[in-house]
């Protein structure tokens, strides 16, 4: 038996959720192009992820409806949010912690028939913009906003931020992101929670390994890191010189390079075009600018192709959404896949434990502790 580091390759389960096949992702058999021209919603997306076909009409309805009816985070929750503000937090570690603690205020939390983790997921996927929302206003001095019923969830995260409705320009561009980063096989954060789910832990359980995962910096929290080397970049004139010195330095550049795809990442395209037309014309223009500058760069000199974190980032700043919230809007849209894939785990379980394979010493000697001494 011969170690895969890293489990490059290495098939770790069945699904239906979604695929990644010659550099395209589809979701539950539907190429993402699919949701992109047909200017779909997010939430169909999530229906689709969790029960593997479209709603019709009135099923949609009726998700909606149950969805929207679990968009507040009660009064407990806003509390411990308060709480944790004054603690100068990482935000994933607040994300992290606060949805730990929804299982704690959810009474059927240890229930794990596949209804009620159902259940279960409906009010994770529409109370995380909640704390998401509330926790930027808190730490700005602000009150939280009440959600609004009534609208979807891209639109309903952008009112709670902000206070003010948003454009539609604004709504679209959210949702889209939301979609397009709503699952990827089985990635780093998944796999925990699949890991998690396989020893019939409860889904609040699952979701708070999957937060945990996904807030290191080689999987959700790149796209902060991204805006950060924009904002040290400053002018375009500067990126090459600035990318070269990294890249001498042996240096990773954050938002380039994918362990699955090798030609192009088929979500950066749609968020590439995005971030072109939300910053046309406008003081943000220069971070697509930039951005554009850093690709070509990366291109000639390394051959990588940039992924769903490089322009998403500028996506991401002009919607209004802090550079360290980032990685949260990530999870806000990710959450619906682990939610399909911790269902998916439990439908048919098998517990997941693969091996190690051992490269320490053998056939080493206890000696006492004088020995030891002696030996020094």
């Amino acid at each position: 038996m011969v170690a895969n580091n890293g489990l490059a390759n290495t098939f770790a389960c069945e699904t239906e959720i979604s695929a990644i096949e010659n550099e395209r992702l589809s979701y539950s058999g539907y190429d993402i192009d699919e949701f992109m021209q047909q200017n779909c919603d997010f939430e169909e997306v999530i229906f689709l992820l969790w029960n593997h076909r479209l709603p019709t009409t009135e099923e949609y309805r009726l998700f909606l409806t149950r969805l929207r009816s679990q968009y507040g985070i009660g009064e407990a929750v806003e509390a411990c949010l308060r709480i944790q503000c004054r603690q100068n937090l990482h935000p994933m570690s607040v994300l992290r912690s606060t949805v730990s603690l929804l299982g704690v205020f959810d009474k059927s939390a240890e229930n794990t028939d596949l209804d009620s983790v159902y259940e279960q997921s409906i009010a994770l996927q529409a109370k995380i913009p909640g704390i998401i929302a509330a926790f930027y206003r808190l730490r700005r001095g602000l009150d939280p906003i009440e959600p609004d019923p009534t609208i979807g969830i891209a639109e309903n995260f952008l009112y709670m931020l902000n206070g003010e409705r948003p454009s539609q320009t604004a709504v679209e561009a959210l949702n889209r992101a939301l979609i397009l980063h709503a699952d990827h096989e089985l990635n780093a954060s998944t796999f925990a929670a699949r890991v998690c789910a396989s020893t019939l832990s409860d889904v609040y359980s699952c979701i708070t390994t999957a937060i945990g995962t996904l807030k290191g910096s080689l999987h959700g929290g790149a796209n902060e890191r991204v805006f950060d080397m924009l904002e040290e970049i400053d002018l375009v004139e500067n990126a090459e010189a600035y990318i070269t010195e990294k890249l001498n330095s042996k240096e990773k550049i954050m938002g380039f390079g994918h362990r699955v795809y090798t030609k192009v990442d088929p979500r950066q395209i749609y968020l590439k075009d995005m971030a072109k037309k939300m910053t046309q014309g406008t003081v943000d223009e220069k971070w697509f600018f930039i951005s554009e500058e850093i690709e070509r760069v990366i291109r000639e000199k390394k051959d990588l192709i940039p992924n769903v974190d490089f322009y998403s980032a500028t996506v991401y700043h002009v919607l209004g959404i802090d550079k360290d919230l980032f990685t949260l809007v990530f999870a806000m849209s990710r959450v619906s896949g682990w939610l399909a894939h911790v269902a998916e785990q439990k439908r048919d379980n098998h517990l997941i434990r693969p091996r190690s394979q051992y490269v320490g010493k053998r056939d080493r000697v206890y000696v006492s502790f004088d020995e030891r001494e002696s030996m020094v």
